[in-house]
């Protein structure tokens, strides 16, 4: 069979065992027995997934999943948000649209902290999106500064997708996590330009006379209350950066810091540490046992034979270098809207890690736009995984509501990519110090 054949069935077969509502890593591990049954003609090689399976569940660094995820966890279920919140509503000040731009600064922030873009959307749209609306700020853009905001999350350290895909690509993760700091700070300058310009355009959208101007004083006390949980993002940057640390242990000390943070200027009680381990446990027990159950997929291309002629026919194609790197990126866009991100990775990392070598992308900077991309996804219309999480607690806003808010954030990703893409050393500067 040729390899285009092997790569459509394989797909299908997969989105078929999804759409039957299978769990993700029983999906893979369908797909991968299946797989060895259908090129050696019996379950012999099976114990070749197994193998592939504990290597990978034993390896070191996916020890910083579990901490990342603990690490939002704690934040999320202690004061840190009503503190972070009066703290960057201090620092932004009377200006109109005022509350667009904290809802985009405290998601790069609380994305930066936790690294999950479904949890920030949910948290600010229980706290945020109610008060916004109380006070006259326009439904849609203000869902849509939310979703944008969020989908930082992953890209801005610490992120567990980052963890994830430096694995599967062989890239090095502490640079894969640092390359992503001025790629977040742009989008979100660039958000934050985008509703002060609509704030101006349209004082409607942001009536002045419902904002609270607090004496500077007062704001400096708020602000400094912040300062200390920022703390948490310097402990982990910059060990990674110094070269001191590794993601996993850089992890462990954000953990510890925050932790400490959190009983002082929070209020992290012991019940509270229960509940973060405990649905740190079930994130990262489901992260992990698909991790583990779809790693062979990669195994299953090369015994077919696939990755090597699909490397073959991509370098064989006379088309230029630029509409590759387009073609390569708008696969995942597309499928990003239909597929869990992590499991897209584990799909599409496999093929296209000879792709980027054989046509010699520079690495970090390929991968680094692939996780943006995939980032964009997840808020992408129809079936965002992020856009679910804020309709599923503001369960009053109809979805075509939730769709129709974030597009404009789409475009501004959009062409923040190209700019990326035309300037490598936004991407490649803080990795080069590592």
């Amino acid at each position: 069979m040729e390899w285009y054949a092997l790569i459509s069935a394989a797909l299908f077969m997969l989105l078929a065992l999804f759409a039957t509502g299978l769990p993700i890593f029983l999906s893979f591990l369908t797909l991968n027995i299946l797989g060895i049954y259908f090129l050696r003609g019996s379950f012999d090689g099976v114990m070749m997934v197994v193998s592939s399976m504990y290597n990978t569940g034993t390896s070191l660094s996916l020890a910083a999943i579990p901490l990342f995820i603990f690490l939002g966890e704690i934040l999320f279920r202690s004061s840190a948000v009503n503190i972070l919140f009066n703290g960057v509503d201090a620092l932004v000040g009377n200006i109109r649209a005022r509350l667009y731009a904290v809802s985009i600064m405290l998601s790069a922030v609380f994305g930066a902290l936790s690294g999950s873009a479904m949890a920030v959307a949910a948290m600010m749209g229980a706290s945020l999106l109610p008060e916004m609306r109380k006070r006259g700020y326009d439904r849609d853009l203000s869902m849509g500064t939310i979703l944008a905001g969020s989908s930082l999350a992953p890209i801005i350290p610490p992120s567990v997708m980052a963890v994830v895909l430096g694995i599967l690509s062989g890239v090095s993760i502490s640079g894969l996590l640092i390359a992503g700091v001025l790629p977040g700070l742009l989008l979100a300058f660039a958000f934050f330009l985008y509703v002060v310009i609509r704030g101006w355009l349209n004082p409607s959208l942001a009536p002045v006379s419902q904002q609270t101007t607090l004496p500077w004083r007062e704001r400096a006390v708020l602000l400094l209350r912040a300062v200390p949980f920022l703390l948490i993002i310097v402990t982990i940057l910059g060990l990674i950066l110094a070269g001191v640390a590794t993601p996993t242990e850089s992890a462990a000390m954000g953990c510890i810091v925050a932790s400490i943070i959190c009983a002082i200027f929070a209020k992290l009680d012991f019940k509270a540490l229960i509940e973060a381990v405990r649905s740190t446990a079930m994130i990262t027990g489901m992260i992990m046992v698909i991790m583990v159950s779809s790693v062979a997929f990669s195994q299953l291309l090369n015994m077919s034979g696939v990755t090597f002629e699909l490397v073959d026919w991509v370098t064989g194609l006379d088309i230029p270098l630029v509409l590759m790197f387009i073609a390569l990126m708008a696969l995942p866009f597309v499928l990003c809207m239909f597929i869990d991100q992590i499991a897209l990775m584990i799909l599409l990392v496999p093929l296209y890690q000879p792709i980027v070598s054989a046509l010699g992308f520079d690495p970090m900077w390929f991968w680094a736009i692939f996780l943006i991309n995939m980032s964009v996804g997840g808020i992408t219309p129809p079936f965002g995984y992020t856009l679910f999480a804020l309709q599923g607690v503001a369960n009053d806003v109809p979805i075509q509501a939730v769709y129709r808010s974030v597009l404009p954030f789409i475009v501004i990703f959009g062409l923040v990519v190209v700019v990326l893409a035309l300037f490598p050393q936004i991407i490649l500067f803080l990795p080069s110090f590592l």
